[in-house]
């Protein structure tokens, strides 16, 4: 996959950390990092370049690149030394301040991220650095490269950003590079890496980025398959398609809830119906006006993703053209932890109408099948335990949908007085995702059985298809017996339903 630090999307960060795909980076993102890390060593000679030439946080007055003979030198508020010491002389190496800056800062804790969240925040991290913005030598975007490629990964720990920079998991990448902390999943030579790079490498959000854009393609993939799944619900209760009807949604036309009644529309398309109801509950009535606001969410998502992956978000910004270093707050992940609560919110509500799918699959009164779709001797339970499982999801979804926005934090010194919480915004996703994913799961178990055992299985067109790919993969006894296995394979098929 090529890495041109402008096209990079959710999908494909998904293809390189899950499937691992080889990455390769665009010549045009080699050069344009050559020109902001010759751009920014002119500079640095100079002037003071925050991170680079001076301290870093509350120590950002605090000049770095001079050696005086009583203590650092002190700078003002416009770059200008303002301790009676003279600087006597700049040192050959800038090595020990760097270094002090990476080994301090890699200070995570929790336990070990995944290999698959850690390959994605590499991913994303070098797709930035190709974007030219942050002043690292060249050298750095090879060493990512060849990680990525040689499936290694750093020890990542859970705890640590806040969404104004990954710091502690970016810290212990440079460290791996350098050689002095080890890969995990192998080795490799070390990186050459000037310490001076130290700041503009990890001033970034790259993990948080990568685990939304994983939770964003995982989503966007399981909402298609929920209208399938719902589909296949639908004609096991003999659904009402009334509500469905396009002119009930021109009337209330979100581009969501439109989208949503139009697949359902193509999915029944020649089926044979015979509504049961005047009208339907909730849970099949309104699937289009509360399933579409997920689909918005996610499309609002892969907008502001499609920013931020591919955004030179570093402070200070390189501006080569310009010959600037231009101090800012892009690292301030706002954007993104909005949208990721906005999405866990709407992505609730759709998960509570798949469960109260499920409860009127196992209702005789909506079937005419026996209760809990049991087929053995009076009192057989069925499927009566996905019900649990299935609110079992939906409460740990329901805490992950908490609104992360909600807290903020001042460190530094009282210097850096907001913080968006989009880490946590990104980790709280990707749960929520897993617990959709069950939930869903647990829905199509109860269709496919439903449709079974009625022997009314979908006629011609995409729903055919999809029943016939699933019935055959899931498995079909009907007595009492353990059903994690269902709920497992089950959850292994969404990815291929959205497909229909």
């Amino acid at each position: 996959m090529l890495l041109d630090g402008a096209a990079l999307t959710a999908e494909q960060v998904r293809a390189v950390a899950r499937d691992g795909a080889a990455v390769r980076v665009h010549p045009d993102g080699v050069t344009r990092a050559n020109a902001a890390h010759q751009a920014v060593q002119a500079l640095g000679a100079t002037g003071p370049v925050y991170g680079r030439t001076t301290g870093v946080g509350a120590n950002r007055l605090v000049a770095v690149e001079y050696e005086s003979s009583s203590g650092p030198v002190v700078l003002g508020p416009e770059g200008s030394v303002i301790s009676r010491e003279v600087a006597l002389h700049p040192p050959a190496r800038h090595d020990a301040h760097g270094l002090r800056v990476l080994r301090s800062h890699a200070g995570g804790a929790g336990p070990l991220l995944d290999p698959i969240s850690v390959r994605a925040m590499l991913t994303v991290r070098l797709n930035q650095l190709a974007a030219g913005g942050s002043g690292v030598e060249p050298g750095l975007l090879a060493g990512l490269e060849m990680a990525l490629n040689h499936g290694l990964t750093p020890p990542v720990h859970a705890f640590g950003g806040i969404g104004t920079g990954d710091l502690p998991a970016l810290a212990v990448t440079a460290l791996c590079l350098l050689g002095e902390v080890p890969w995990r999943g192998g080795t490799m030579e070390p990186v050459p890496f000037d310490p001076a790079d130290a700041l503009a490498f990890i001033s970034s959000n790259a993990g948080s980025i990568g685990e939304a854009a994983l939770a964003c393609a995982d989503l966007s993939e399981l909402l298609r398959a929920s209208t399938v799944t719902t589909a296949l619900a639908f004609l096991a209760c003999d659904g009402n398609s009334e509500a469905y009807e396009a002119v009930v949604h021109l009337a209330r036309p979100h581009p969501g809830q439109q989208t949503v009644a139009a697949r359902l529309r193509d999915l029944l398309a020649g089926q044979a119906l015979k509504p049961a109801r005047i009208q339907d509950p909730y849970s099949y009535r309104a699937v289009p006006q509360v399933h579409g606001p997920a689909l918005d969410a996610v499309v609002a998502l892969e907008r502001t993703l499609g920013i931020e992956l591919n955004a030179p978000a570093e402070n200070p910004l390189v501006d080569p053209v310009g010959n600037r270093v231009l101090h800012n707050a892009n690292f301030h992940t706002a954007y993104l932890g909005l949208s990721l609560d906005a999405m866990r919110n709407a992505l609730y509500q759709t998960a509570a109408l798949s469960v109260a799918r499920l409860s009127l699959l196992l209702e005789p009164a909506f079937t005419g099948l026996p209760p809990f779709l049991a087929a053995g001797p009076p009192g057989s339970s069925g499927l009566m335990i996905l019900e649990y499982v299935a609110h079992s999801a939906l409460g740990a979804l329901r805490l992950n949908a908490t609104p992360t926005a909600l807290a903020t934090a001042v460190v530094s010194r009282g210097v850096e007085e907001h913080a968006p919480f989009s880490s946590q915004a990104a980790r709280n996703s990707l749960d929520a995702v897993a617990s959709y994913r069950v939930v869903l799961a647990a829905e199509l178990v109860a269709a496919v059985r439903a449709l079974r055992m009625r022997g009314t299985p979908p006629v011609d067109g995409p729903l055919a298809d999809a029943y016939a790919y699933a019935a055959e993969r899931l498995s079909g006894r009907l007595d009492d017996r353990p059903l994690d296995q269902d709920v497992e394979d089950a959850a292994a098929l969404l990815p291929a339903l959205a497909a229909y």
